[in-house]
C-alpha cells in the first residue's frame, strides 16, 4: 500500500512539483549532496582540467556554480516541470546536466523518486556530444 505522500496518491502535477522541490534542493548543496552524486563525463573532465594537486578546481567550482544556480527552466529543457535537466554554456562549450533517480543501492531506478527516504538523486554533467 503506498505512503500518505507517495506519488502514488498524489495527482501528476504535485508529483512533478514535489519532484521539482527535491531537485533544486538536491543542486541548492551540489557541493555537500549527502547521498545523492553528482558525477561528469570524461568529456566534461578534461574540459575543466587535472584537479589533482590543486589545479582546475577553480574551473570546477565554476561549473558546480553554474548548475547549481541555473534557472532557465523552460518546455524545451524541462517539459514536465521536474527541473531535472539543463542547457548551458561553459568555457566556450555546451552542456547538458540530469538527474536520474536511483534506489538507496543505485541499482534500480527508484520506486518513488518523491520520497528521498527510497531515492538517491544522480546529477551528471556532460557535454551535448556525449548524450
Amino acid at each position: 500500500m503506498a505512503e500518505p505522500n507517495s506519488s502514488a496518491t498524489q495527482p501528476q502535477s504535485q508529483t512533478h512539483a514535489t519532484i521539482a522541490i527535491l531537485n533544486d534542493g538536491f543542486r541548492q548543496a551540489i557541493h555537500n549532496p549527502g547521498r545523492n552524486r553528482v558525477v561528469m563525463t570524461a568529456g566534461v573532465a578534461a574540459l575543466i582540467g587535472n584537479t589533482s594537486l590543486f589545479r582546475g578546481f577553480q574551473r570546477r567550482a565554476e561549473l558546480l556554480r553554474a548548475v547549481r544556480d541555473y534557472d532557465t527552466f523552460g518546455p524545451d529543457v524541462d517539459p514536465h516541470g521536474e527541473h531535472d535537466f539543463g542547457r548551458f554554456a561553459f568555457a566556450g562549450e555546451t552542456l547538458y546536466w540530469k538527474i536520474d533517480y536511483y534506489d538507496r543501492d543505485l541499482v534500480y531506478g527508484s520506486s518513488d523518486p518523491t520520497d528521498p527516504d527510497l531515492t538517491t538523486r544522480v546529477l551528471t554533467i556532460l557535454l551535448t556530444h556525449e548524450y
